[in-house]
């Protein structure tokens, strides 16, 4: 599956990227591609390419405030979390993701 995202708490600094390398962790050891765009303090980071969107099986937004770009997502199936739960539980976060994308597959 491919897997886009984005993560962004309100400081910015360190769970931001925390949740990014949990997301990409996770998803690697279940065979997924995940690409996961941060939001925070330095600004936009890993910005996700067009190809990267428009070929996302879904999208998850692990954030805690407002993010740029939402518009880029249109179309797409989407799951929005909090950013302490993609450090705290990567697996319960793509276990919804599975659940998502089955539901609407059929």
């Amino acid at each position: 599956m491919k897997i886009v995202g984005v993560t962004a708490c309100p400081t910015g600094i360190a769970h931001t990227y925390m949740a990014q390398a949990a997301l990409i962790k996770k998803g690697k050891e279940l065979g997924h591609q995940v690409a996961i765009e941060t939001q925070g303090s330095m600004g936009i980071e890993s910005e996700l390419k067009r190809s990267e969107i428009r070929d996302a099986d879904i999208v998850v937004l692990a954030v805690g405030c407002a993010v740029e770009g939402l518009e880029r997502f249109e179309g797409k199936k989407i799951l929005k979390i909090e950013v302490s739960e993609a450090i705290a539980h990567p697996n319960r976060v793509y276990e919804k993701i599975l659940e998502i994308v089955a539901k609407e597959s059929k």
